[in-house]
């Protein structure tokens, strides 16, 4: 038997039970880790109120991210072997001592990365490489803003935008997270309000930001009426990037796009590791090089055991997380 925390029903954080449950076994072309972190993110509040694209039947444990080590392996796999290293992006099932996951959803991480920063790492980084790099393809000289700029996603858009050769500018919602956005190297900043939102004011300030020119990518995790006054200060042929909507799904005018000739994009990095699994491990690669070589470096924040994991999750809920949050299983 393992622990587990899990879904029984539909509901937020505290409608989750640590159970025991009995260990998974690997099938062909799976592989069973033994979870040492788990990276949380905002779907895995979404699966777990049946609010996401994805429904998976209950009882089931969330968490997407995960970090570990292979305990064994299942017909047909011949990548991996036990005593690996590895992160896992699973869908769901994280929250547990033990998971199984495809061979296709699994990688080795380098030696040198500890557990929690794998659990932090792909989702976020992958994510952020897959917008600017695949779907908006940013590029030398170009001006990059960042809406949510201290979350995890939008941190490694600050870092990887800086790599990627662009002007990045943040936009957080406290003078404290947009600091932690100018460390991490974004170019200037401003901070938006929670709450209540003036859309033409902040548009103003958008405009202000990113100059006369706009921004020619504008990548928004964020959501809800932060949207709009983000896309007025697009540029001629700009990009807008929809990654998130921890505020809501936003309501756009569609003659924006058509005043500025720019696009909407959406960045669905979950579908494309799918669709496109060799162009996914040449990112994996190149991110671990990044990572290997100091460009990058995940802002993790830790939460001990399994059993204080709803917890975490119930704070991912308010916001008040700058960076990622992670569960360690030791």
């Amino acid at each position: 038997m393992m622990k587990a925390l899990m879904s029984k029903t539909p509901g937020g954080p505290d409608s989750l039970s640590l159970e025991n449950i009995a260990e998974p076994v690997p099938g062909k072309g799976e592989v069973r880790i033994a979870v040492k972190a788990v990276g949380l993110n905002f779907p895995d509040l979404l699966i777990i109120r049946d609010l996401y694209q994805f429904k998976p039947p209950r009882p089931f444990a969330p968490g997407s991210e995960l970090s570990g080590i292979v305990e064994s392996t299942g017909e047909g796999v011949t990548q991996l072997k036990a005593g690996d290293r590895v992160l896992a992006f699973s869908g769901w099932g994280g929250l547990a001592e033990q998971v199984v996951v495809p061979e296709s959803r699994i990688s080795r991480i380098p030696d040198q990365m500890p557990f929690e920063d794998a659990a932090a790492f792909m989702m976020t980084y992958g994510t952020s490489y897959h917008a600017l790099k695949d779907r908006a393809g940013l590029g030398l000289g170009q001006t990059l803003l960042v809406l949510g700029a201290s979350g995890g996603v939008g941190l490694a858009a600050v870092e990887l935008g800086k790599i990627l050769g662009a002007r990045v500018l943040a936009a957080a919602s406290s003078e404290d997270k947009l600091q932690t956005a100018l460390d991490a190297g974004a170019d200037d900043g401003l901070v938006y309000p929670l709450g209540e939102i003036n859309k033409k004011e902040l548009s103003t300030r958008f405009k202000e930001l990113c100059g006369k020119s706009g921004a020619d990518v504008i990548y928004d995790p964020v959501g809800g009426d932060y949207s709009e006054p983000a896309l007025r200060a697009i540029a001629w042929e700009g990009q807008f990037l929809v990654v998130g909507f921890p505020a809501g799904i936003a309501k756009l005018p569609m003659n924006l796009p058509l005043l500025k000739a720019c696009s909407v994009t959406g960045v669905f990095w979950g579908a494309a590791v799918e669709r496109n699994p060799a162009q996914h491990a040449e990112a994996t690669a190149e991110l671990f090089d990044f990572y290997l070589k100091g460009k990058v470096k995940p802002k993790v924040e830790v939460m001990q055991g399994l059993e204080n994991a709803a917890a975490a999750l119930e704070k991912l809920s308010q916001r008040k997380v700058q960076g990622k949050l992670v569960v360690s299983l030791g």
